[in-house]
């Protein structure tokens, strides 16, 4: 993963550069100290994730205008002010997270984790909200014979939590960074992979993450699932494809047209025993040559 971290001062970078690397061992950084060295990184390469450790001299007016030219980029913002007017208005701009700093650093990362999924951090009491009751008709008592109805899965078949795991997925998470993510066991995190497959047809995380985003192709051909896979023979029934594979035959060298199928004596091999006699037979009559 690539971060970009925004702060004039280095040890603050450092400290939020150590939380990072709990998410990704492995992971770049780009280093700014105002908004146009964040721009100029911007401009180079996009990072997953632009944390912005928030001071006096910065204005919301400038997050409005970074957002404008990237409007797919994901921030969160590291601030003391957590009041719900200035939360209002830096979620109302398009930040995804804001984390104070007296947060523990553990939740800190869960918060970034949570940005990088794509959803909202907000601490709490930030935003009070007093939603109005909906009035007694509107209550629908309980019902034995009606029970209510179950909750409806999304159009590829996968629950909400389904959902969040495979985004995981995708982002190259293991089990127990899912696990670690989500705020679940291990062993849920794999309970829900093994039925994300069995939904999916995937034999793998990379088949699955492949049709979960569409990315079947000409290549891919060996991940359909089974409504789409070919028309398996049926024993008893003719068909285009045999029920067993003929068994291939041996490689043989062709042999020369002039080669025979007996097999040749050895070139070292005498054509009498040695220490006997040649047999004995009629002497060849002497060729003479002459005059005709």
């Amino acid at each position: 993963m690539r971060f970009s971290i925004l702060n004039s001062d280095a040890e603050r970078r450092d400290g939020l550069k150590a939380l990072l690397r709990q998410i990704d061992r492995l992971a770049r950084f780009s280093e700014a100290q105002d908004w146009r060295q964040v721009e100029r990184t911007l401009k180079r390469q996009r990072p997953d994730l632009l944390v912005i450790d928030w001071q006096d001299w910065m204005s919301v007016a400038d997050i409005r205008n970074l957002l404008c030219h990237y409007p797919d980029l994901r921030i969160a913002v590291l601030t003391d002010q957590i009041s719900p007017i200035v939360v209002r208005d830096l979620m109302d701009e398009g930040v995804l997270g804001v984390v104070p700093r007296e947060t523990d650093p553990c939740l800190i990362v869960r918060a970034f984790e949570m940005v990088l999924l794509g959803g909202h951090y907000v601490p709490a009491g930030a935003l009070p909200l007093n939603p109005p009751l909906p009035p007694d008709i509107a209550i629908r008592p309980f019902d034995e014979k009606n029970p209510p109805p179950r909750r409806a899965k999304l159009a590829n078949g996968l629950s909400p939590r389904q959902q969040q795991i495979m985004r995981c997925v995708h982002m190259g998470s293991t089990n127990k960074m899912i696990a670690r993510t989500l705020g679940i066991s291990e062993g849920t995190v794999k309970i829900h992979l093994t039925s994300i497959f069995q939904q999916l047809g995937a034999p793998n995380r990379a088949a699955a993450v492949a049709l979960y985003n569409g990315w079947l192709t000409n290549h891919l051909q060996v991940l359909h699932n089974d409504g789409e896979a070919p028309v398996r023979p049926v024993m008893g029934q003719a068909g285009v494809v045999p029920l067993r594979r003929r068994a291939r035959r041996r490689f043989q060298y062709p042999l020369p047209a002039n080669d025979t199928v007996a097999s040749l004596p050895m070139a070292a091999e005498p054509g009498a025993p040695y220490g006997d006699a040649p047999a004995a037979g009629p002497a060849p009559n002497p060729v003479i040559h002459g005059p005709a």
